[in-house]
Order: C-alpha cells, then structure tokens, then sequence
C-alpha cells in the first residue's frame, strides 16, 4: 500500500517563534510588501509607466485571440454618431422639450436643445440605414456561423448600435469595440456577446477596426467619426495599408460638413486622394459600392 504520508519541505512552515520572538511579524510584514506580489497580480505594478508597454500588448492580445478564434475572416467597419437615435426616440426627446419649453418659453438653452432635437428627427433616417446596412452585410454569408465577413463598430450607441442591430436581426455575428471612458457608458445590447470588447487604448482599438477591414463604411458622426474616418484616408494616402472602399453615407451631410474640392483647390489633398472615398445616398448603394469595388479589383470580398 502507497505511503501517502509526506515530509514537509523546510520553506512550507515559517521560521518559528521560539528560535525568534520576531519572526512571525517580520515574516508578515514581508507578506504584506507590494514587491511580494505576484507580477500578474499586482495592480499598482500593471498600472505604473513603465508597464505601458505590456499593458498595449495585452489590449491588443486579448481581443486579437478571440476575433481569432471565432473564426472572423474578414469585418466591414461602421462609424457614426452615437447620438442619432431611432425615429420613435427621436420624436418622443422633441416633445419633451417641446412641453418643457411651453412652461419656460424665454429659455433660449431649451429653445436651441429644441432646434438640435428637430435636426435629430431628420437625421435618424440614418439610424435606420446603418439598421439596414447591417443586415445586408449579416445576410452576405451562407449562414449565421458564416464569419467571413462580419459587422465591425465602436461598441456604442447610435449608428454603432444601428449596424450591430442589422446583423443581430438576422441571426449574424457582430463585433463591438468598446473603449474606456471617464464618464461611464455601456455597450449596445446587438453585439455578439463573446465578441464583445473593451479597450483602454484608442490606439490599439484603431488596430483591430483595420486589421481585418475589408470597407469602411461611415455616416454621420462627430469628433470621433472625423477622426476614424481622416486616419484611414491618411493610411490608404500613404500606402501604409492596403486600399479598401472606404463609403461616406448621406452625401449632403458630408457636402456641408468637409469642402474636399476646397482641399483638392487649394492644392492640401491631390486629385487622386479624391478617388480614395466615395459619396453614396443608402445602405443599398453602399453594399453595391463595396462589391463592385472587389469585383473591379478581381479580389475576394467573401
């Protein structure tokens, strides 16, 4: 029969008190010292300068091995605003500050959230175009498990939401970026759940918005849109990445938005940087944009 009865090793007890009175407090005070943590386990460590660039691989590692082992392919990346709403919410925010502004009349703070609210209303056709975007791309596959291509956005509201919700209607995975913010917010409720990430650094969100990107497809949107949009242009421009479609919705938005003639006037951008994006009206057009785009190149969309 195996003796199952072990001697201890000399480190598994603590020195004892009787050989010194002051051992186990030493000992404790030994424990109890941030430099006895483990490395993996202690957060002052993790969070200090000279862990930044362990902390920019992990943001990346994480993310990257997942998107891997799901088994995506390929994404097609939305931008927009996340503050274009569905229709009904649209109206219902018009109203309350309709009724508000009744009681409050010469409150000009109410009446310029009124006239924001009423462009808001206009503006969520966009809503339900990004909606329809997503589903087009959702739809592309064989089937729901298909990830050659899938629905990439920012994680949050408003369009983001909109494209993530398209692909979610039909049964399709999507994939949301989240970043870490100072104000608390949340990730839309389309995204799918094991595809669902959040970043600390913008920087190596942007790396896994192109990382896989077969187009780019943006709406509306403010400071963030600008930037994501205006960086990969830069990229295509200075042949730091491949060329992809990159489809700019609602050409009377961008019209009063960015002069690019006045830029390609005033001799900023070339003519041939204009060839780098294309205006579409629809989700419709945008999906057609994208597969023709391929089918000209003689590349593989799917």
């Amino acid at each position: 029969m195996k003796n199952d009865k072990r001697v201890k090793f000399p480190w598994q007890d603590p020195k004892s008190s009787k050989e010194d009175p002051n051992a186990l407090e030493l000992i404790n005070k030994l424990i109890q010292s941030p430099t006895y943590k483990l490395a993996f386990k202690d957060d002052d460590f993790l969070s200090s300068e000279d862990t930044r660039g362990i902390r920019l691989e992990l943001d990346y590692l994480k993310a990257e091995l997942q998107i891997e082992k799901l088994g995506i392919e390929h994404t097609i990346v939305v931008f927009g605003s996340a503050r274009i709403v569905e229709q009904q919410t649209a109206i219902a925010r018009f109203n309350e500050l309709e009724a508000q502004l009744e009681k409050n009349p010469e409150d000009r703070a109410l009446l310029r959230e009124l006239y924001v609210a009423e462009r808001m209303i206009g503006k969520s056709i966009y809503y339900e175009d990004a909606r329809r975007f997503g589903r087009l791309v959702g739809e592309s596959g064989k089937n729901p498990d298909d990830c050659k291509v899938t629905i990439m956005t920012g994680g949050g509201p408003g369009i983001m939401e909109a494209a993530n919700r398209g692909s979610y209607d039909v049964g399709a995975k999507t994939i949301g970026l989240n970043i870490l913010l100072p104000h608390e917010q949340f990730p839309n409720p389309y995204i799918t759940p094991e595809l669902c990430f959040q970043f600390h650094y913008f920087a190596v969100r942007k790396m896994h918005f192109l990382n896989r990107a077969k187009a780019l497809v943006v709406y509306p949107g403010g400071f963030g849109t600008f930037d994501e949009l205006f960086e990969t242009l830069t990229l295509i421009q200075t042949q730091k990445t491949e060329p992809l479609p990159v489809v700019l919705v609602g050409k009377s938005f961008w019209d009063r938005a960015i002069n690019f003639n006045f830029l390609q006037e005033e001799g900023v951008i070339s003519n041939d940087d204009l060839e780098i994006f294309q205006f579409v009206d629809n989700a419709n057009e945008a999906w057609d944009y994208i597969v023709d785009w391929y089918k000209e190149k003689g590349k593989p969309l799917f």
